[in-house]
C-alpha cells in the first residue's frame, strides 16, 4: 500500500483498516514462527502499512480538531 493509496481514504475507512492489518501482522508472525513462512519481509511491509495509516489518521484527526 502506498502512501497515496493511504492519503485518498476518509478517517472512517482508516479506523477500519487498523483492526485488519493488526490481524494480518499477527497471522503473518504465527505462520513465520511456526516455519510456514519463509518470507520475512511481508511481515515487515504489513508493518510499514500499519505505520503508514496511523500517521495519516493521525493528521486527519489532527486536521479536523477532534
Amino acid at each position: 500500500m502506498k502512501i497515496i493509496e493511504v492519503r485518498k481514504m476518509t478517517t472512517e475507512e482508516l479506523t477500519k483498516q487498523v483492526p485488519a492489518l493488526q490481524e494480518e501482522i499477527a497471522d503473518l508472525r504465527r505462520r513465520l514462527y511456526s516455519g510456514e513462512m519463509q518470507n520475512v519481509r511481508a511481515l515487515r511491509h504489513k508493518r510499514k502499512d500499519l505505520a503508514r495509516v496511523y500517521t495519516v489518521l493521525g493528521e486527519k484527526l489532527q486536521k479536523e480538531g477532534v
